[in-house]
């Protein structure tokens, strides 16, 4: 029997696949989920359960959290990555890590063909496709839902034909959980006019009282909470998530352009990423020179519209990767940031780097490094060339 790695999550879509794949089309199927931080233990034990009660060869779950943050996180926080100044690449980020995984499963194996479930709407058939083709020259790719344009009625039917005994009932709201933030999905994100309500957010809101919290970076990246420190970043920013979470922070929509073509919106709450971006940030201006901040601006651009469409294997991510690992030497110290419902605000920060220094001068008050006659001096230098150009010009 050909071997074929399936991309499984045990809901509908990767629940039919197996089924297919293995009984209408005689494969020996190799179920690999990928947990990228969205799944509890118990949750992970029960989607394996399943898949061998589906009749897999084998079941294989990927701890991916630590790798996920080491080779896509970390990078997105270096680069104060927002997609369109909102959305922090939650879901396609972790795509991308999925994606990469199954295919190092799939070589492992030896395998003749790979399978994921995505439909024929979506960003992540493109994510997928992508990865495998550059990984895996030469192994057929199958997507069964997409391939014979399935419907959700149509699955079931299959499935129950088949004796599938699942929960078929169609969740209000899909909800995707990962490390980098959750996304939710219902009837309000399909036009262009709405926001979720209350009930279709995973996280409640159950604390009212502000609360200030302090975060400690190491060279851009978080290792403490309120002084406290945690062994690997990913236990951080679980930890703040904890704090921020119950707040209601990090909720908004997001409006963008797919891969595709088509303009999508998606719910999120991402509590935690959003309170790192926005106080790594702070500290990066308080530390960095003005064209580090500059340049660093316009290649995360990049980066994050890069890897939102899947690139993340092209060269020049990994030479984009250097420089925001370089300009992060001097992103130390702690900064304060006031939680409160559905907001927060960032205080200030503390760092031994921070350029904002009074020996040199204070702001709009007095200087300490030069005179008034050498800023007179400089302003005509600095201004000559215009001043030439309006001379010349002078009607």
């Amino acid at each position: 029997m050909k071997k074929i790695v399936l991309g499984f999550s045990g809901g509908l879509d990767t629940t039919y696949c197996v089924k297919y794949l293995g009984e209408d089309k005689g494969y020996e199927v190799h179920s690999v989920i990928v947990d990228t931080g969205g799944f509890s233990k118990e949750e992970l034990k029960n989607i394996e359960e399943h898949a061998y009660k589906l009749g897999v060869k084998t079941h294989t779950t990927v701890d991916a959290v630590h790798s996920y943050y080491n080779s896509i996180i970390k990078y997105l926080i270096f680069g104060n990555v927002l997609k369109n100044n909102t959305y922090p690449l939650s879901v396609s980020a972790e795509r991308l890590s999925q994606a990469l995984h199954i295919a190092e499963h799939a070589k492992k194996l030896n395998a003749d063909a790979v399978a994921h479930g995505s439909t024929g709407a979506g960003n992540d058939q493109v994510r997928f496709d992508m990865i495998f083709n550059i990984l895996l020259p030469g192994v057929e790719i199958i997507t069964p839902i997409r391939d014979l344009k399935l419907s959700r009625e149509e699955e079931i039917i299959y499935l129950k034909a088949k004796g599938v005994k699942m929960n078929f009932e169609k969740a209000v709201y899909s909800i995707n959980k990962g490390l980098w933030g959750t996304s939710v999905g219902g009837k309000e994100t399909l036009s262009s006019k709405g926001m979720l309500p209350d009930e279709a957010w995973p996280t409640p809101v159950t604390q009212s009282e502000p609360r200030e919290v302090s975060l400690q970076f190491t060279k851009g990246e978080l290792t403490g909470i309120d002084n406290k420190p945690f062994a690997h970043p990913v236990d951080a920013i679980q930890y703040l998530q904890s704090i921020a979470g119950p707040y209601g922070i990090g909720r908004d929509i997001h409006v963008g352009d797919t891969i595709i073509g088509i303009k999508g919106r998606v719910g999120f709450e991402a509590a935690a990423p959003m309170i790192i971006l926005k106080a790594h940030h702070a500290l990066e201006k308080h530390v960095l020179t003005k064209w580090q901040l500059n340049w660093k601006d316009q290649l995360a651009q990049f980066y994050g519209n890069w890897l939102h469409e899947g690139q993340i294997l092209d060269p020049v991510m990994r030479n984009i990767e250097t420089f925001l690992q370089d300009s992060q030497g001097n992103v130390t110290g702690s900064v304060f940031v006031q939680l409160y419902p559905y907001r927060f605000q960032v205080i200030g920060i503390e760092s031994p780097y921070d350029l904002m220094n009074s020996r040199f001068g204070k702001y709009g008050e007095m200087n300490s490094g030069f005179t008034g006659e050498d800023v007179r001096g400089f302003s005509k230098i600095f201004g000559n060339q215009v001043a030439i150009h309006y001379l010349v010009n002078k009607k």
